[in-house]
């Protein structure tokens, strides 16, 4: 594995917020929910998140980053192209295909200076894209998972500060509730397997297909 400091200073720069991938400009869904009213405050927009985290589409993006990662410590060229194609196959509308793959794309693309690993021919979604990266640069699976699930949370949470609205302050108290659920889920998904994919958050799911029938949106997932 990479000495500590070299792999935590990669994913603080891979994950960050000013990585440019684009994050920013998706929800995830969340801008419909808030337009229905389903999520209008804090505790709304922490329950949504913990639902995506713990059972939902983050879920599975970890799962696949950890399929990934274990592709590419194995040196399996067929199942990586194998994880991308079912992670592609499982955005759930026009719009989480959008997202995941433009910001895979992005990534693979801004990633080049630390590996080649993506010098394969093909498109990898976002989650995928990061778990081939850790593995190639020989980060630990389970730090990559929980930085992974924190940049999608707060990506949610500043989302959520934006559109209910809430002031940063809430935002903060946010983030520091979802700690304890993060590194759960993340160790819980580095001993994951394929046969671990599956979700049941079926108004985030419809909340990213009915978000494209907003007549004015701020964000384009």
């Amino acid at each position: 594995m990479a000495t500590d400091h070299l792999a935590m200073l990669r994913l603080l720069t891979w994950l960050s917020p000013s990585f440019p991938v684009g994050a920013f400009s998706y929800s995830h869904g969340l801008e419909f929910a808030v337009h229905d009213q389903v999520v209008i405050s804090r505790a709304a927009l922490a329950e949504w998140i913990e639902d995506l985290i713990g059972r939902g589409s983050l879920w599975n993006d970890t799962v696949l980053l950890a399929e990934a990662w274990h592709a590419v410590t194995e040196a399996d060229g067929l199942r990586l192209r194998q994880t991308a194609e079912l992670g592609e196959a499982m955005a759930l509308s026009a719009e989480r295909h959008l997202e995941t793959m433009d910001q895979g794309r992005a990534f693979s693309a801004a990633a080049r200076p630390w590996t080649d690993v993506f010098n394969c021919g093909y498109s990898t979604p976002y989650p995928v894209a990061v778990g081939a990266a850790a593995a190639a640069m020989k980060i630990g699976i389970e730090p990559v998972c929980v930085a992974h699930l924190h940049a999608c949370a707060a990506n949610l949470v500043s989302a959520g500060i934006r559109l209910i609205p809430l002031g940063q302050s809430e935002g903060t108290h946010l983030m520091a509730s979802l700690e304890d659920l993060i590194i759960k889920v993340a160790s819980k998904a580095a001993g994951s397997s394929l046969a671990d994919l599956g979700s049941a958050t079926f108004a985030a799911d419809m909340a990213a297909m009915r978000h494209e029938t907003l007549p004015v949106r701020l964000f384009r997932s």
